[in-house]
């Protein structure tokens, strides 16, 4: 059964993303990005809500799913409380 939080069974990406597109780059820890744009092979993603940008290739990005989407930004939120950001 297909879920909304069942990880998608996809090795390559079809098409470029939408920018601000929440991303899980599989290289990285499962690290979570906003797509920001393609630059050369690589595709640019930045931390949920602001931080330094940093590259991957798309082979190992992924739509993140709802649940990596919250914990993102609940993350972001919890640093902005804490005064880890703006």
């Amino acid at each position: 059964m297909y879920g909304e939080n069942v990880r998608p069974n996809s090795q390559a990406p079809s098409a470029v993303p939408a920018l601000g597109t929440l991303l899980v780059d599989t290289s990285r820890a499962d690290r979570v990005g906003e797509f920001r744009g393609v630059a050369g092979p690589y595709w640019s993603l930045r931390p949920v809500g602001g931080g330094a940008e940093w590259e991957v290739e798309p082979r190992h990005a992924r739509p993140a799913v709802l649940i990596e989407q919250l914990r993102a930004r609940t993350a972001r939120l919890n640093a902005r409380s804490r005064g880890e950001v703006l």
